[in-house]
């Protein structure tokens, strides 16, 4: 399976974000997919595989119909969704824990009827583990302490230009030096960890600090945090600036800052 992707569910916008992928020209890590569009999204709503030995690339035809509908209301926060020009195969299985979606696990080819009903056995399989292997990480955030006053990683980065943050309050989007990073919920974990730094010269976080933390709008029920700070990790990771996200524990990590830092927002 040379092509895959791993997507997990925004309960409250009821869309699936990539946060990893395989084989591809380009990560298209925070690419977004509302449920019910194309393979990805038809396997999420109806929580069961979805095999195809012929596509037909309806779901393309109607992404990039959509993107040319849609009048522009603010600067463009669409990711590049990753996936093959021209599939011929694709499978998708929904990942669940104790009957909640938590997102979906996608595999494509250029060949046709690549996958058959022991591919989708292995993936079925998989997708079971990640269900449990998620919820298992939300138990080790939550087991971490707080983390003790305002504090700097060690030692810190050297400064290296000027970066440009700014944030849209309406959705949280942010972005760096004029180019988009990310949006809603890791848009506002973002923002939080920034204005610390900048305010307390703190760089040490914890998980379970974020998620008792009401200003960054966590959903109630599945708040998928730890999935939201790997995808903020890897998109901050793909930007050729100084900023990064480190993990230093169980449920720990620190802001690395190596550049001197103008923040700003508006509506």
């Amino acid at each position: 399976m040379a092509h895959a992707m791993v997507l997990l569910l925004d309960p409250a916008q009821q869309r699936l974000y990539t946060v990893a992928s395989h084989g591809y020209a380009r990560s298209g890590v925070g690419s977004e997919i509302a449920l019910g569009q194309g393979v990805i999204g038809m396997a999420a709503r109806a929580r069961t595989p979805v095999r195809i030995s012929h596509v037909v690339n309806a779901s393309l035809y109607s992404h990039a119909a959509r993107q040319s509908l849609e009048l522009p209301t603010g600067p463009s926060t669409d990711i590049p969704y990753p996936g093959l020009p021209q599939p011929h195969s694709q499978m998708a299985v929904p990942v669940a824990s104790a009957d909640r979606l938590l997102g979906v696990v996608f595999v494509e080819s250029t060949e046709e009827a690549r996958f058959g009903f022991e591919d989708e056995d292995v993936l079925v399989s998989l997708a079971s583990h990640l269900g449990t292997t998620i919820d298992l990480l939300r138990q080790d955030g939550d087991a971490a302490g707080p983390a003790h006053g305002p504090r700097r990683a060690e030692p810190p980065p050297a400064v290296h230009g000027h970066l440009r943050v700014h944030r849209y309050r309406s959705n949280n989007s942010i972005f760096l030096n004029g180019s988009y990073l990310i949006k809603g919920v890791a848009g506002a974990i973002f923002w939080k960890l920034l204005q610390d730094y900048l305010r307390h010269g703190r760089t040490a976080f914890t998980n379970r600090e974020l998620r008792l933390d009401p200003g960054i709008g966590l959903p109630d029920v599945v708040d998928n945090l730890e999935a939201r700070l790997i995808l903020l990790e890897r998109r901050l990771a793909e930007q050729p600036l100084p900023l990064r996200i480190e993990k230093t524990g169980r449920g720990q990590f620190r802001l690395c800052v190596g550049a001197r830092v103008e923040a700003g927002e508006s509506e």
